[in-house]
């Protein structure tokens, strides 16, 4: 049986970390609910599309329009199982939202998974869940996961950590490898 998951999505996240769970995790029998503060079913969120091509940091061009299909006012999170927080530029100021501080403590409380890529982790950091924890995120972000009492994880862009029910992946490359461990600690099988 599936689970109920919800992803928090916002302005300039970036368009394969909200894109691609939000479909593959349907694929696999999932039901996925993305919400962004301010914002209700039916309107949407603009995209970045974040590349590596051989500067010092990503590129970012526009990406998608990305339709939400759930009212984040309306968010109940006991009513789900997972959170997944994309990266992107969007948990710079989602961070601030004390709602959404709320909604990730409710999460991380519970024990329920939590799937985390790249920027993501600022607002793991924020809402001081991740102490005590191995994360890994975009290397920008690696100062405030220690911060936050975390073990920053380097790993190749292409890779993903697992603690407890905590994924976190540094970047959208990574997906092949956090979405097998997401749907691990889900419970999910593929046959």
């Amino acid at each position: 049986m599936g689970k109920k998951i919800l992803l928090l999505a916002g302005d300039f996240a970036e368009d394969y970390e909200t894109m691609v769970p939000f479909q593959a995790l349907q694929m696999a029998g999932h039901t996925v609910h993305a919400v962004c503060p301010d914002k209700k079913a039916g309107e949407y969120v603009m995209t970045a599309v974040h590349d590596f091509e051989g500067q010092q940091t990503y590129s970012e061009k526009p990406g998608h329009r990305f339709t939400l299909n759930a009212t984040f006012a309306e968010t109940r999170p006991e009513q789900y199982d997972a959170l997944v927080i994309p990266g992107g530029r969007a948990p710079e100021y989602l961070r601030m939202n004390a709602k959404v501080i709320e909604l990730v403590q409710h999460f991380a409380r519970a024990g329920k998974p939590i799937a985390s890529i790249c920027h993501g982790a600022q607002i793991l950091a924020a809402a001081g869940v991740i102490r005590g924890k191995r994360v890994s995120a975009y290397p920008a972000c690696a100062a405030e996961v220690k911060l936050a009492g975390a073990e920053y994880v380097s790993l190749a862009m292409d890779q993903a950590v697992t603690d407890g029910t905590l994924v976190t992946a540094p970047a959208w490359p990574a997906h092949p490898a956090w979405l097998a461990q997401f749907l691990a600690v889900l419970g999910t099988r593929i046959q």
